[in-house]
């Protein structure tokens, strides 16, 4: 307990309470915003993966800045949005499924 220090049993509640983050995320949130934004990383900011939501982001955006420069000229330039997109969409659908890797955010916090 934040207020009198008493340890509590619940993990749920002593992780979230350490990181500071308050209640446990959605784990269908996370999972459609995988699937539906996962191109641009969204998913993995919400559950605070910053990392890898950078990583995304900055595929999908040089790439989609690329492909208006060249006015698609270079058709390989949409290739790394794609991969993004693909990656969120398959990061979404594990999430959805419960997958093992995906059973916490960045704090410890069990997706619920």
């Amino acid at each position: 307990c934040l207020n009198c220090g008493v340890v509590l049993n619940d993990p749920t509640v002593n992780a979230a309470s350490k990181a500071g983050t308050g209640a446990p995320k959605s784990k269908v949130a996370a999972g459609l915003l995988g699937i539906f934004l996962g191109g641009f990383g969204i998913h993995n900011f919400y559950l605070g993966y910053t990392g890898k939501a950078l990583a995304q982001v900055l595929m999908s955006g040089i790439s989609i800045l690329l492909t208006v420069l060249t006015c698609g000229i270079l058709g390989f330039t949409l290739i790394a949005a794609v991969a993004a997109e693909i990656w969120g969409l398959v990061e979404g659908i594990m999430i959805l499924a419960g997958s093992a890797s995906y059973a916490t955010d960045a704090h410890g916090v069990p997706i619920q």
